[in-house]
């Protein structure tokens, strides 16, 4: 086996490389070749988060200080999610009422919905200290060890992407969600021995965007699972409307309306193009948002009446005029289209599919009804499966 160390000069100082240096006293590190896959994969999905369109609900890095300040602070200030928030204000009053830690609490749905938001919520709620990190961000035992013998008396713990976190740092989590203790193992080999920590009573609040990638011993750690939906038009409208209040942006309830119909069903994207319709009322406008201007704003920004960009408006056309509405292979549209597999997969085509645009079956993709006359277009006659 090739040794990872390089040759060592004579008369010259050598250090170890601190990434291969860095070892928790009490735990073991992953394998150098593990830990390389494991940053190669987080690398490659934080690249994919980045969102490059105006309509994804990934949230882009300069776009973190500006949702701070639209975030409501109470539950009673939270808009929609009517069944999320009947279930956890109950839980809350119990919870305070007893002077206990709430139960875990797992939040799961698409993002952009107010996952990260109902967190913050909980713990101002219960008046009590909020520390967030996420899964991606933890990269040995020694992290999760140290932020769980650090927290105080009922704190409220927000692990954000939890299923992205690493399978023996999940294991780990098992005895402290459930006992509210830590196994630590002191030295190695035969001379190791196991010493359990007491940890403080907390919440544990997790956040998914794909909750079937959590294994059931996580799943079954969490006394409170709440299922955030895509909001209505009517929701979105007030969401808008209250976030140029904040913004101190003049708008009428026609032009709220327009944005909120573009929106994908989804806050952070109303958010966004908010702040986009906003310019552009400031500076080819009177500064006051109606409708008028709204719909100028966003026909600029090639977002139509259903929330479509024109990668969206590209992949139902090639499926339509290209492939006669399908089927079509996803490897064939992806080469169509220059895009990604995965891309098509994960990123455009859900919205398609959930809005009833496009359908997904074993012999392909095929537009529907709906995307013939979305663009005005004659549905042709297709002959019915023979199975």
């Amino acid at each position: 086996m090739v040794s990872a160390v390089a040759p060592q000069r004579p008369g010259v100082r050598h250090e170890r490389p601190c990434a291969l240096s860095r070892k928790d006293d009490s735990e073991s590190t992953f394998a150098p070749a593990a830990a390389s896959r494991y940053t190669a994969l987080i690398m490659a999905i934080a690249r994919d988060d980045t969102p490059e369109r105006l309509v994804s609900a990934s949230r882009a890095d300069e776009e973190q200080n500006f949702e701070l300040k639209l975030r409501p602070r109470w539950l009673g200030e939270f808009i929609g999610q009517s069944k999320a928030k009947e279930q956890l204000a109950i839980a809350l009053e119990a919870a305070k009422s007893r002077g206990e830690a709430l139960d875990h609490v797992l939040l799961f749905g698409p993002p952009g919905l107010g996952k990260t938001t109902l967190a913050t919520i909980i713990a101002n709620e219960l008046d009590v200290g909020f520390q967030q990190t996420s899964g991606p961000a933890l990269q040995i035992q020694g992290d999760l060890t140290a932020i769980l013998t650090n927290l105080r008396e009922r704190q409220v713990l927000f692990l954000d992407e939890i299923h992205r976190m690493q399978p023996v740092l999940e294991e780990k989590l098992y005895t402290a969600l459930e006992d509210y203790k830590l196994d630590i193992i002191i030295g190695q080999g035969p001379a190791a021995r196991t010493h359990v920590m007491e940890i403080r009573p907390f919440t544990f609040i997790g956040a998914t965007t794909r909750p079937g990638l959590l294994s059931s011993p996580l799943r079954s750690r969490f006394g409170i699972l709440l299922r955030l939906e895509f909001y209505n038009e009517e929701e979105l409208r007030f969401i808008v409307t209250r976030s140029a209040e904040v913004m101190g942006v003049p708008i009428d309830q026609d032009g709220a309306a327009e944005i909120a119909l573009r929106s994908r069903g989804t806050p952070r994207i109303a958010n966004r193009l908010l702040r986009r319709v906003r310019d552009y009322a400031q500076v080819r406008g009177s500064g006051i948002i109606d409708r008028p201007t709204a719909n100028a704003a966003l026909t600029m920004l090639e977002v139509d009446a259903h929330g479509f960009d024109e990668i969206d408006r590209k992949l139902l056309l090639a499926i339509i005029q290209k492939y006669d509405g399908g089927p079509v292979g996803l490897s064939t549209l992806a080469a169509t289209l220059a895009e990604e597999e995965d891309a098509l997969e994960e990123v455009y085509e859900p919205f398609l599919i959930q809005i009833g645009f496009l359908d997904r079956t074993p012999r392909g993709r095929m537009a529907t009804r709906l995307a013939y006359e979305h663009f005005g277009l004659p549905m042709p006659g297709r002959q019915a499966p023979l199975f």
